[in-house]
């Protein structure tokens, strides 16, 4: 074990968490990846590829204080002498709802699982990493560098994502240790249907004159949400872009991943003002 290379990946139940646990037990590390029912788990660990170390499945709920420390105790009870090389945060969530009336419970929701549970899982495992100079990925969003309606509070935490990972990368480079963020577009992913029921169910919160208000954003958004569970790229380009950052010599500190990424944060980056990419967005949305 302590010959094989081991990480951890969080939200590892469907989408892009499994496909970046089963790419990385496919070439040889020794995989960690956190679920939150029994039947995850399970499914999980029998996806392991052919030929590869099982996948080891723990019960992990990245709210939860006590349920993070206890799966760094088991992965730690695992390695034995050994270090854990690589910590990939994956698991997260989407609240959309008009900000003027998200409700104070559903934003604190949102932040709790995509930035204070990052916060939680580092604090966690930060011994076994420290063990082996290892590395921590970060999985945000395009979200973090460019906002859209409708998801503001997703928004909000992939952009406070994109803080902590910077400030993480300063913090943890005296002990040779490299920090990566991943910022995929759309990604064809579970995640979507999640997110159109939660979506749904805060939609029916609302007061009627706020649905009349952003009626023509809401439909657009629910629209958007449902094209790129059908039309977004393949989790195994997140997966080939996460084995790059946790295997590289010299991993990049910031990764783009899809084509609809890589040409928005590229106009974001060089070529738009604030208000010339807030009018492409709203023209691309259909939206006045």
């Amino acid at each position: 074990m302590t010959n094989t290379r081991s990480v951890l990946v969080t939200g590892a139940s469907t989408g892009i968490g499994r496909a970046i646990a089963t790419d990385l037990a496919t070439v040889g590390m020794q995989v960690f990846g956190t679920v939150r029912r029994k039947e995850d788990a399970k499914a999980l660990t029998s996806a392991t590829p052919e030929g590869a170390e099982p996948i080891i499945a723990l019960m992990m709920d990245v709210q939860d204080t006590t349920s993070v420390r206890a799966a760094a105790a088991k992965v730690e009870e695992h390695l034995g002498e050994g270090g854990l090389w690589g910590l990939v945060n994956n698991a997260g969530i989407s609240v959309a709802s008009p900000l003027e009336y998200v409700s104070e419970e559903a934003f604190q929701l949102q932040m709790d699982v995509n930035l204070t549970g990052v916060l939680r899982c580092v604090q966690a495992f930060m011994p076994l990493l420290k063990r082996c100079s290892g590395r921590i990925v970060n999985i945000s969003s395009m979200s973090g560098r460019v906002a859209f309606p409708m998801v503001g509070a997703y928004c909000t935490s992939k952009h406070a994502l994109e803080g902590l990972s910077d400030a993480l990368r300063l913090e943890l480079g005296v002990h040779g240790m490299e920090v990566s963020i991943i910022q995929p577009g759309s990604i064809a992913t579970p995640i979507w249907d999640r997110s159109r029921a939660r979506a749904a169910d805060l939609m029916k919160r609302l007061p009627e004159h706020g649905i009349a208000e952003y009626r023509q954003m809401i439909d657009q958004a629910l629209e958007t949400t449902e094209s790129n569970g059908e039309d977004g790229a393949d989790p195994q380009l997140v997966a080939d872009v996460v084995r790059h950052a946790l295997t590289a010599a010299r991993p990049r500190t910031r990764y783009q991943v899809g084509k609809d990424a890589k040409i928005l944060l590229f106009l974001r980056r060089w070529l738009l003002s604030d208000r010339r990419l807030d009018k492409l967005i709203r023209r691309n949305l259909g939206l006045n």
